[in-house]
């Protein structure tokens, strides 16, 4: 008797291990899933050490006479019972996991390399939330201002692209739902206010529910921040608005407009008559570099402008260039290579620029410095200092934004075989949400690594990358990076 409860007692563990091991081996749990097995299983593990203790009396050990062994054997029982509930669990959260994956898998196309990206979001699938009919809690929707939705459209549309220009939007947005507020009879301090009811939930709105905040965006966010609780706190409202709406105007014109013309200047000294000057998609202050060397240097020289698709960006550049009477070169990405051996000088602009000296910008960008480099073509990179990022990169994968992927369906350039009529694209373009097989991921920035940039020109100077982390010491300690010295 004795012998066959030890069997059976030792037998449940060894079910429990295998039915286990099973069901590991037929699906592979995530981690949420294994951390509930294992609670699972130490919840069975304290049942069964439960019933052995003999701190509280047991029903099964009372019926089952002197030692105790038809306690032992429920016991067992009750690890097999347990063990086989706990599997079986685990099975059916599997299963619901699996089932729920291959949901998502039909409405999610994000590729699974990327899927810790946030997502795109179409503001004519998402209306409600454009609209502003729903926003997170109630109180922070009737805190939105109507121009803060509208700009949040305006960025999820791709009607206002490209750093500066939603930095520059943005504090300008803030400029009027700051001029509109009006702080509740229950508002203590006006400046804690401002921040609560108005800037946290507007930059929260436009990064959340429209796009992903810009390194410059966040920038100028915290220098906002920074200023509104500088104030004094016996200022009136109005006094408080003035000086806000001033400091705004401040840091545009200080830290964006003057600083491209800066830069325009050192980078002017870099050009020279005869030059073949190659620059990628489309920039503001490459814009103003080249228009300021042509019309006001009289300085000759060839563009050649490197796009790609969906955005086409560089035909906006094309345009002011080819207007202005400089000699421009139009071309796509794939033709990089049959042009870089006449360039003698790369120009390109920035999204962000990292402490590390490696550099954020448009898709495409690393692709072009690595042509120049393995051409021996000096690259230059044009970057104001409140783009630098107090954080490190090294690739183009952790942090990145996905676009808009029916932006690849049409090229509005597709022709069909019998030449007569434009198509809208490939029809297995034009179902690819139905094809399981088939996902599309537009990325918008990629990484340039530190080492294919032969310069960064700042409205400081000219810097090597490697000097960038140094530079934003000297900011920090000078407190130029929040404007605070001019604010």
């Amino acid at each position: 008797m004795n012998q066959d409860g030890k069997d059976q007692q030792n037998a449940a563990p060894t079910e429990s291990t295998s039915a286990t091991a099973s069901g590991t081996n037929q699906t592979k749990l995530t981690k949420a899933e294994r951390r509930a097995l294992f609670e699972a299983e130490r919840a069975a593990k304290g049942q069964k050490s439960d019933g052995g203790g003999g701190g509280k009396k047991k029903k099964g050990a009372a019926d089952g006479g002197p030692g105790g062994k038809g306690g032992n054997a429920e016991k067992s029982n009750d690890g097999k019972k347990s063990s086989s509930v706990a599997t079986a669990a685990a099975g059916n959260r599997s299963n619901s996991s699996n089932i729920k994956e291959g949901n998502d898998v039909s409405k999610d196309k994000t590729l699974n390399f990327f899927s810790h990206l946030p997502p795109y979001k179409d503001h004519n699938t998402m209306k409600k939330e454009f609209s502003g009919v729903i926003l997170g809690s109630s109180k922070n929707s009737s805190q939105i201002h109507p121009s803060i939705r509208s700009l949040g459209l305006q960025f999820t549309t791709g009607t206002i692209r490209g750093a500066n220009a939603r930095a520059r939007a943005m504090l300008y947005t803030f400029q009027k739902a700051i001029v509109d507020y009006q702080p509740s009879a229950k508002t203590r301090d006006i400046r804690s206010g401002l921040e609560h009811d108005v800037l946290k939930p507007s930059f929260n709105y436009l990064s959340t529910t429209c796009r992903t905040h810009s390194v410059t965006m966040g920038n100028a966010f915290t220098c906002l921040r920074k200023v509104v609780m500088d104030l004094e706190r016996d200022l009136d409202l109005d006094t408080m608005k003035e000086r806000i709406c001033d400091a705004i105007e401040i840091y545009v014109q200080e830290r964006i407009s003057f600083a491209d013309q800066a830069i325009s200047k050192y980078a002017r000294t870099k050009i020279v008559d005869g030059d073949v000057i190659l620059t990628y998609a489309k920039s503001e202050v490459i814009e103003v570099l080249l228009l300021n060397a042509f019309l006001e240097e009289k300085k000759k020289f060839r563009v050649i402008l490197v796009d790609s698709r969906p955005l086409l960006e560089g035909r906006e550049l094309l345009k002011v260039l080819s207007k202005a009477g400089i000699e421009c070169t139009y071309i796509f990405l794939n033709s990089l290579s049959y042009v870089m051996k006449e360039v003698t000088k790369v120009l390109m602009g920035a999204a962000a620029l990292m402490t590390d000296g490696s550099i954020l910008s448009r898709v495409g960008t690393a692709n072009v410095a690595l042509m120049a480099q393995s051409n021996n073509v000096p690259v230059l990179f044009c970057c104001e200092t409140y783009k630098i990022s107090s954080r490190v990169q090294l690739e183009s994968i952790t942090s990145n934004e996905l676009g808009n992927p029916d932006a690849l369906i049409s090229t509005n350039c597709a022709i069909d075989r019998s030449g007569s009529k434009e198509t809208n694209g490939n029809d297995v373009l034009n179902e690819w949400r139905s094809v399981e097989s088939l996902r599309l991921l537009n990325l918008l920035y990629d990484l340039t690594p530190s080492e294919f940039a032969s310069g960064i020109i700042t409205e400081l100077g000219i810097l090597p990358p490697t000097s960038v982390a140094v530079l934003l010491r000297e900011l920090n300690q000078k407190e130029n990076d929040l404007g605070s010295s001019n604010i």
